[in-house]
């Protein structure tokens, strides 16, 4: 539609952006990091940028990756929101250190037939 993004295109994005941020090893974040900022809106870009510069930093100091395995898609497109679900696998140095069910809330500004990523936060499993 003219302002908003369909449930759809809500769930592609949404997974797309989880992939960016949570789907990382020391070697890729760095590149995935410049992509996912291309989609941030101007607002949020410095705050962002800044998350992900430290994120990339304690993963490489500690040789850490994690996997996102998304399970669940749920969009909002009153909200312009999507949450999803999964789990997250953490390895430090190849052995696991965690794996567990996690979801994130990822929001969406839709302007000029464009996306915007306005922000990625962690959420309680249980809450939409």
């Amino acid at each position: 539609e003219r302002d908003k993004a369909s449930a759809e295109y809500l769930e592609q994005m949404g997974s797309f952006i989880a992939w960016l941020v949570l789907d990382v090893t020391p070697s890729s974040i760095d590149w995935k990091r410049d992509m996912l900022l291309g989609y941030v809106e101007p607002a949020q870009h410095g705050a962002l940028k800044t998350r992900q510069e430290l994120e990339a930093a304690r993963l490489k100091r500690i040789n850490a990756s994690t996997a996102f395995m998304p399970q669940q898609l749920v969009p909002s497109e009153d909200a312009q929101s999507v949450v999803v679900r999964g789990r997250l696998r953490t390895l430090v140095n190849s052995q696991e250190t965690a794996n567990d069910l996690k979801a994130y809330r990822v929001e969406f500004s839709y302007a000029g037939a464009r996306m915007h990523l306005k922000s990625f936060k962690e959420v309680p499993n249980a809450g939409n």
